[in-house]
């Protein structure tokens, strides 16, 4: 019976220690600037970043890599809620704007407010897309095309690692 009791503590243990590491999983060391609330404009240097984000999220939102298609934990994810820049926190996009799509990212039809995002050219390549950036941080969260539904036509196809979800409260 102990070794039962022994197991169940040690395999409870396990979980809550996973559930804890999952949070803090972004970040190497806590992050000063992520805020859900803050408006204010971010100026910190790659230097800086890539001393708190863990090695995905850099080389995704800070040196604008892809993640693969189909992999992403927000592609096929459908919870009511909003989505936050994994970086920073800002507020970036609602589930009422989320749609299905074959691309194998999360899309959307707008952000939640016109300055939660700014765009920039982008000739990589040998395209010419636009780069859909957070605005308060500036980092790299996916593109935005033409072919989106009603009412914007837009999709905003964005990489799940750089994007934080908290369902609607119940």
């Amino acid at each position: 019976m102990n070794t039962i009791l022994k197991t169940i503590v040690i395999g409870l243990s396990l979980v809550i220690s996973i559930q804890a590491n999952a949070q803090s999983e972004k970040f190497k060391i806590q992050n000063p600037y992520y805020s859900r609330t803050a408006t204010n404009l971010l100026n910190v240097s790659n230097t800086e970043w890539k001393k708190i984000l863990n090695t995905e999220l850099y080389k995704v939102a800070r040196e604008g890599a892809t993640e693969t298609a189909f992999t992403g934990k927000y592609y096929e994810f459908d919870e009511k809620g909003t989505y936050y820049c994994a970086v920073c926190g800002n507020p970036l996009f609602l589930s009422t704007s989320k749609f299905a799509t074959t691309c194998g990212w999360p899309s959307f039809y707008q952000p939640i407010h016109k300055n939660s995002v700014k765009y920039r050219k982008d000739t990589s390549y040998n395209m010419v897309r636009t780069e859909v950036l957070c605005g308060r941080c500036g980092s790299h969260l996916g593109h935005i095309f033409d072919d989106g539904p009603e009412p914007t036509g837009k999709r905003f196809c964005m990489n799940s690692v750089c994007l934080d979800f908290t369902p609607i409260k119940k």
